[in-house]
């Protein structure tokens, strides 16, 4: 399989672990969750009137917040954060049957004389988790972003702790990230696990349900409006929330933007393209760095496709590590591709990793970043965040692309993108593979539109190798009230690498101005 990294949009601000240092926790206490209660709007002001008597009382529950799970109140850090769960329904053609809870974590505003009501956070994916993002990150957004607004972040339908999603078994998921085998069969062995654990969620796991969770979540909050940031797969939820309740919309800002507005195929190859372009760069940087080890040469035109060359060996010969496990071209690529998209400033770190590798046929580090992307833990336990994206993707649509099309497809892939996608070519244009998906989502791929929402702030960075700019630019321009701010630079999204961008997102959420037209951000 293609690494999951070239259809799998990373969490917000996540930094490769093997590559950096976690991100260092410093800031001050704050409000401890005995903050005076804020009016909420009459109900017929945050739900439709036409609204069935069952999802108006959903819309009107009061959201119990309590300290976190397994915070003792001893770290200031922490115990600021609070937690509590929503219920919605299953199924919002029968609001009155099944509910589920959607896991929530929320930090009040530091300002509660001046504040502007709920800033809701998506990181990404889809399958990461908000709850997380907010409890462990919040500090992402201290000054007016804390100051004025609660943050608040929630788990999308089937991740982290709402419904999520385990198809695959442990040691089944090692197999499965590991082959090199193109005939293995992937997508259906996923498939079926998924049917045969969770065939009751697989219907209701699609991207307009969650808009819908969200606008319940607004409503509860006591929100007549929402306001939102997202990243990454966050912009598709986003623009999807814009699409489905234009009227309820508030300031929207949509970082790393994700289309759905072209067929799989060709969001495919303009992917693969984006990380081709990032994997030269690197490879290149690489064979000219100062220093006396150059194990592709130093020759920027050849290094690129000598790194391809060795990573792509490992499908004949795996790096065996300590513990018995084969670092593999899957593997190999996986965490290469997946490091990449935090651009120039992971160069150094990832020459680290992958030296040891090429010189030594050490595959430790190589394989313990690889880990990090398909979520897999130091016990071997796997998170759920690979079946989720799975199974978000195939509920999104548009439906994958039949043989004919793939055929056309793929020979433009080896013309544009021949070094990231020679191991797995197929594989790059189905990640994830939905031909033998159970549930046949009903999407198309048509530009998403919005009419009536108030302005969307949509992000694009012209180097992004995960979400291409030309992503963000149709996005944008297919809002009907979309305004595009670029930040030029590689990696992937703008928020974390530009003050300029930082400060034009601070400016819409707390003071409604949106950037001119055609306005650019350098990257810091």
């Amino acid at each position: 399989m293609s690494p999951i990294s070239s259809r799998f949009p990373r969490t917000s601000g996540r930094l490769a672990p093997a590559l950096v240092a976690v991100l260092a926790l410093a800031l001050s206490s704050g409000c401890t969750g005995t903050t005076r209660p804020v009016a909420r709007p009459p109900l017929e002001e945050r739900v439709a009137s036409t609204a069935t008597p069952a999802l108006r009382a959903l819309y009107d529950q009061r959201i119990d917040w309590q300290r976190c799970p397994g915070d003792d109140g001893t770290d200031p850090d922490t115990a600021i954060v609070q937690c509590a769960t929503l219920k919605v329904p299953l199924d919002y053609a029968d609001p009155a049957g099944r509910t589920i809870d959607v896991a929530l974590a929320k930090v009040p505003a530091a300002d509660r004389e001046n504040r502007l009501g709920a800033l809701l956070l998506n990181p990404g994916g889809p399958g990461n988790s908000g709850v997380k993002m907010v409890r462990w990150g919040w500090q992402n957004y201290q000054g007016p972003l804390h100051d004025r607004y609660d943050l608040v972040g929630f788990d999308p339908r089937g991740t982290g702790d709402t419904v999520p999603l385990q198809c695959l078994d442990d040691s089944t998921r090692d197999e499965y990230d590991a082959t090199d085998d193109p005939d293995y069969g992937r997508g259906r062995v996923l498939a079926e696990a998924c049917e045969a654990r969770h065939a009751d969620l697989l219907p209701h796991l699609g991207t307009r349900d969650t808009a819908r969770d969200l606008d319940v979540l607004r409503g509860a909050l006591g929100e007549r409006r929402l306001d939102f940031l997202g990243f990454s797969y966050g912009t598709h939820l986003g623009a999807r929330y814009a699409e489905e309740f234009p009227d309820r919309t508030g300031r929207l800002v949509l970082d790393g933007a994700v289309e759905h507005g072209v067929p799989t195929a060709r969001l495919g190859i303009e992917q693969a393209v984006a990380a081709e372009d990032g994997f030269r760069a690197f490879a290149a940087d690489w064979a000219t760095e100062d220093g006396d080890s150059h194990p592709f040469g130093s020759d920027p035109a050849t290094a690129p496709r000598r790194l391809a060359r060795f990573l792509d060996g490992l499908r004949a010969h795996p790096l065996h590590t300590a513990d018995g496990r084969a670092l593999t071209a899957a593997l190999g690529w996986g965490a290469v591709l997946d490091a990449l998209a935090d651009g120039h400033q992971s160069w150094s770190g990832l020459r680290d990793v992958i030296e040891p590798a090429v010189t030594r046929g050490e595959g430790e580090n190589l394989l313990a970043l690889a880990d990090s992307v398909y979520g897999r833990g130091e016990d071997g336990r796997y998170q759920s965040v690979a079946d989720a994206f799975a199974a978000i993707s195939c509920a999104d649509g548009p439906p994958p692309p039949t043989d004919a099309e793939l055929a056309p497809a793929l020979a433009e892939l080896a013309a544009r993108a021949p070094l990231t996608t020679g191991h797995d070519p197929a594989g790059t244009l189905l990640v994830p593979d939905c031909r033998a998906w159970p549930y046949h989502s009903p999407e198309t791929a048509q530009p998403v539109r919005a009419p009536g929402s108030a302005p969307v702030l949509v992000i694009g960075s012209t180097g992004d190798p995960v979400t291409p700019y030309a992503w963000a630019q149709r996005l944008a321009g297919g809002l009907e009230h979309g305004v595009l701010l670029t930040r030029d630079g590689d990696g992937h999204m703008a928020y974390y690498r530009s003050a300029c961008v930082r400060d034009a997102v601070t400016a819409y959420l707390v003071d409604g101005r949106l950037p001119a037209a055609d306005t650019h951000c350098a990257t810091d």
